[in-house]
């Protein structure tokens, strides 16, 4: 099957990826100015645990903001941070700007996986990723969209996490040495729009007659995970704290700590809640206080139940 899977994808996508802002046509020639290999680290630093649909907006206020790689670096990380806000997982903003300048210290990216690995904030899929399609560079990129399709492909049926070896070794197997971007794209598009989690198009699928999860019958229970542990659930307050000004009432935000839960970013004050503990309770100034409801947010380690605490005294100064 190996030698087989690669033109049968590229063909497809050629005529069925789809158009991104940080993508060439399949097939292009790379770009051989600096502003490629930017715009694709970028994207992928983006799409990390986000879906294309939110990245998009995000993508294009970056590259508005900052065109380069040499822009970003000189960005003061408040300006990147506060550009950030919305997109979640902000230790990558963090990350992005050590990146850009680390980048721009070397007076380029550099083009081998090994190396892309030793910037900030680049693990071993977005190496591959920026060496595959920034470089051209033969790499194994596997992705969860990658995942699922070589798990049913290749009807591999130890679950994840503990089958990420297995499947990585078959992506690797079926990954050609010319055009290994695009295929890696390929992959990608196959298992956001025809192979998904929800569903299996397989008559639509340019890889149904060679699939073993197809063949089977029944593709979608594939892959297997392992059983989920339960989240722990934390506790805290945030305060709500506000002042006249000149254009009106103004809200009192902190910036909170550059390490650990939404490092650098501006926020209400809170008691202390972490990933690991609930608040104390604690507000930060005297005075009579009312409750203002609760919110809840799910992190990928623990959930959390923050109660607002309104200031129901004067407006400070």
């Amino acid at each position: 099957m190996d030698d087989r899977v690669a033109p049968l994808l590229l063909d497809w996508y050629d005529e069925n990826a789809r158009s991104l802002p940080w993508r060439l046509p399949p097939g292009a020639p790379l770009p051989q100015d600096a502003s490629w290999p930017y715009r694709v680290w970028l994207s992928e630093v983006m799409l990390q645990q986000t879906t294309t649909s939110a990245v998009i907006p995000f993508f294009e206020k970056f590259t508005s903001l900052w065109p380069d790689i040499e822009a970003l670096a000189n960005a003061p990380e408040g300006e990147v941070m506060a550009a950030w806000a919305g997109l979640g997982y902000y230790s990558r903003a963090r990350n992005l700007v050590k990146a850009a300048r680390a980048v721009a210290e070397m007076g380029g990216f550099p083009t081998d996986e090994e190396a892309l690995r030793q910037l900030p904030g680049l693990g071993a899929y977005t190496a591959a990723a920026v060496a595959a399609i920034a470089f051209g560079q033969r790499a194994v990129v596997v992705d969860a969209n990658v995942e699922r399709v070589v798990a049913r492909l290749f009807a591999i049926e130890e679950p994840l996490p503990s089958s990420r070896k297995t499947v990585r070794a078959k992506a690797d197997d079926i990954t050609p040495q010319e055009r290994s971007g695009d295929f890696a794209q390929g992959l990608m598009d196959l298992g956001a729009g025809i192979c998904t989690a929800r569903d299996a198009r397989c008559l639509l699928c340019p890889l149904r007659e060679l699939c073993r999860g197809q063949a089977s019958g029944d593709p979608l229970r594939l892959p297997k995970r392992s059983p989920k542990k339960a989240k722990p659930r934390r506790k805290g307050t945030a305060f709500w704290i506000t002042r006249e000004g000149e254009q009106g009432a103004e809200v009192y935000l902190v910036t909170r700590p550059g390490k650990g839960m939404l490092g650098g970013m501006r926020a209400l004050p809170d008691d202390g809640w972490a990933a690991r503990a609930d608040g104390d309770g604690e507000a930060p100034l005297g005075g009579a206080w009312r409750a203002g409801g609760v919110v809840r947010h799910s992190f990928t380690h623990f959930d959390l139940e923050l109660g607002v605490a309104i200031h129901a005294g004067q407006s400070i100064e």
